[in-house]
């Protein structure tokens, strides 16, 4: 009986996160075949007829609409104790046979775009709390899964339109809404990507930096090249420092590639737990709680100290050595069972939760 409770357990986080969207990929495509070829941002990948003029083109979305935005909190009242919170949502598209990235009419998607935003709102936004920040987040033409079946070079021209939106949509809500208060800045998986793309383009600027509380990138890498060729790309080293990048993979001890930090690579990372970069292991005491979450964003299920964590010193990645892939599978199949990126920030969702308001605090106080 216990071990059929744990199965259906397990079931529910998996389908409270991403029900339908494993299915969803292994049936779609985005008609790239022999006369339509995905694109490269260095023209026709090898052996294909693509050229960079074929490349995927889309327009970029206007962010002057409300409608083009999934929240867009103005009417929360901005104080001397609070920030805004910047939010890019991770996957929710499957792609199609003849779309790549997710189009803003889909309104099936748009609906799991907010339910999977809302999966993390919590521990940036607490409706409701005192000193709650305010919240944004926009629709983009995201990329659909199947994009991440390509080689790394042929998804590129989707996720430039991608990031366009995104960049588009930062940038009108620093001309209208940010009035120069603090940013935390935060995604997930293809949502940190963007984020640090964001941090790449536009955090050179010595103002804009002072205004960043956080970027929490959390599921996707951050590579040391990345952080000497940009120097706004300021790692966390530990609880309480601003203006940095909180980022970590989370994956098995045995694991040995993923497709976000794949074999050979070495990913920058803090433990989430007991806030260091380096290989020293955090009991799974330190673990506040793990909080699994439904759509409405709704905790279904918290299990405190249910696993410690260590970085792995040749992957950069973070080891989580308490549970089991049986317990808590890949979900979907770009990952292999062993691959805990769909639970990055649900294992470690209370530790999370605080850290923002830590931070948040030390930012204000020596402002």
């Amino acid at each position: 009986m216990k071990r059929l409770i744990k199965t259906i357990r397990t079931s529910r986080r998996v389908a409270a996160m991403f029900a339908t969207l494993w299915v969803a990929l292994l049936l779609a495509g985005c008609g790239i075949n022999a006369s339509q070829p995905a694109g490269s941002t260095a023209g026709a990948p090898t052996g294909s007829a693509q050229t960079a003029a074929s490349a995927p083109t889309a327009k970029v979305t206007d962010y002057a609409d409300p409608a083009s935005w999934a929240y867009l909190e103005t009417d929360t009242s901005a104080t001397d104790s609070n920030a805004d919170v910047f939010f890019i949502c991770p996957s929710v598209y499957a792609g199609s046979d003849d779309a790549c990235n997710m189009s803003l009419a889909d309104n099936e998607t748009k609906e799991s775009f907010i339910g999977a935003t809302n999966m993390e709102k919590g521990i940036y936004d607490q409706d409701g709390a005192s000193g709650d920040n305010r919240f944004f987040a926009p629709y983009y033409q995201q990329i659909g899964l199947n994009v991440y079946e390509y080689p790394e070079d042929e998804r590129e021209p989707y996720l430039q339109i991608a990031y366009a939106d995104v960049k588009a949509a930062f940038e009108y809500y620093l001309d209208n809404y940010n009035d120069g208060r603090p940013i935390i800045l935060a995604g997930f998986s293809q949502g940190a990507d963007l984020c640090i793309r964001l941090m790449k383009d536009l955090f050179a600027d010595p103002e804009l930096q002072k205004q960043l509380v956080a970027c929490y990138a959390i599921g996707w890498r951050v590579t040391a090249d990345e952080v000497d060729a940009y120097p706004q790309l300021k790692m966390a080293q530990g609880e309480t420092d601003t203006a940095v990048i909180v980022s970590f993979n989370s994956e098995a001890p045995g694991t040995t590639e993923s497709l976000v930090v794949p074999a050979g690579e070495t990913t920058l990372a803090i433990n989430p737990l007991n806030w260091k970069t380096d290989t020293t292991p955090a009991d799974k005491s330190l673990n506040k709680g793990a909080c699994f979450t439904d759509y409405s964003g709704a905790i279904t299920e918290e299990i405190p100290q249910l696993t410690g964590a260590y970085i792995d010193e040749e992957r950069g990645t973070l080891k989580v050595p308490d549970v089991s892939p049986t317990d808590y599978p890949a979900g979907l199949s770009i990952f292999e069972d062993g691959v805990y990126h769909l639970y990055d920030y649900q294992f470690f969702y209370r530790n999370l939760q605080d850290n923002v308001a830590d931070r948040l605090d030390v930012y204000l106080a020596n402002r």
